[in-house]
C-alpha cells in the first residue's frame, strides 16, 4: 500500500471513529454533565480527529513535502497542547486504567510529529522517510485513542450504579387538621346577633 492510499484509509477511519464516538455519547449522555468528563470526552475526540486532518492534509499534494510538513506540524502542535493541558487537569483520583494513566505517551507522539515534520531526516536513522514514520506514529495515536474510549465508557458508572445518599428524614411536626372555616364563620356570626352557636 501506497503512503497516499494509506492516509486516505487513515482518514476515512478516523472520521468514521469520530462520528461513532459521538453515537456512544448520546448513550451515555451523563459524561458530558461535569467538567471534568466532558475534558475527557474532548480529549478522546480530538484523538480521533487530529489524525484525521493529517491524513486528509497527507494526500493534498505528496509531491509536495513542505505541504504534509507544515500542516502536520501546525496539527501536531495543537495535538501536545491540548493534551498537556488535559493531562494537567485530570487529576482526579478514581478509576484510571493503563491508558489514561499513560496518556502521557499520546503527547510523546504528537512530538514526535513536529520532529519529523520540522526534521524529516531524522527517521532515516531507521531506514524511513518521514512520511513513513509519522504514519506510524498515527497508527499509534488510533490505537491510544481506542483505549481512552473504552476506558473512558467502561470505568465511568452510570447514573443508575452510583450509590445515592439516603434521603434525611423529614423531622418537621406534621400539620395538623385544617380548621373548619365555615364553623368558624357561623360561630361569629352567632356571637354577633346574640344567638347561641352549638357545636
Amino acid at each position: 500500500m501506497d503512503l497516499s492510499t494509506f492516509y486516505a484509509v487513515v482518514s476515512a477511519t478516523c472520521f468514521t471513529l469520530v462520528g461513532l464516538w459521538w453515537t456512544a455519547l448520546e448513550r451515555r449522555r451523563e459524561l458530558l454533565a461535569t467538567d471534568e468528563t466532558r475534558r475527557l470526552v474532548g480529549g478522546v475526540y480530538v484523538t480521533f480527529l487530529l489524525p484525521g486532518v493529517m491524513g486528509l492534509f497527507a494526500q493534498v499534494d505528496p509531491g509536495r513535502p513542505g505541504v504534509w510538513r507544515t500542516t502536520f506540524g501546525l496539527v501536531a502542535l495543537i495535538g501536545a497542547w491540548s493534551t498537556f493541558r488535559l493531562i494537567r487537569a485530570d487529576r482526579h483520583p478514581g478509576v484510571r486504567g493503563p491508558f489514561r494513566r499513560h496518556r502521557w505517551l499520546v503527547a510523546v507522539l504528537y512530538v514526535v510529529i513536529v520532529v519529523l515534520g520540522a526534521a524529516p531526516e531524522v527517521a532515516g536513522g531507521v531506514g524511513l522517510s518521514g512520511l513513513q514514520a509519522a504514519a506510524l506514529a498515527v497508527v499509534c495515536l488510533v490505537v491510544l485513542a481506542h483505549g481512552l474510549a473504552w476506558e473512558l465508557l467502561t470505568t465511568m458508572p452510570h447514573p443508575e450504579d452510583a450509590h445515592l445518599p439516603s434521603p434525611e428524614p423529614d423531622l418537621s411536626p406534621a400539620p395538623g387538621p385544617a380548621p373548619d372555616r365555615e364553623q368558624d364563620q357561623v360561630r361569629d356570626q352567632g356571637r354577633r346577633h346574640g344567638g347561641r352557636v352549638t357545636d
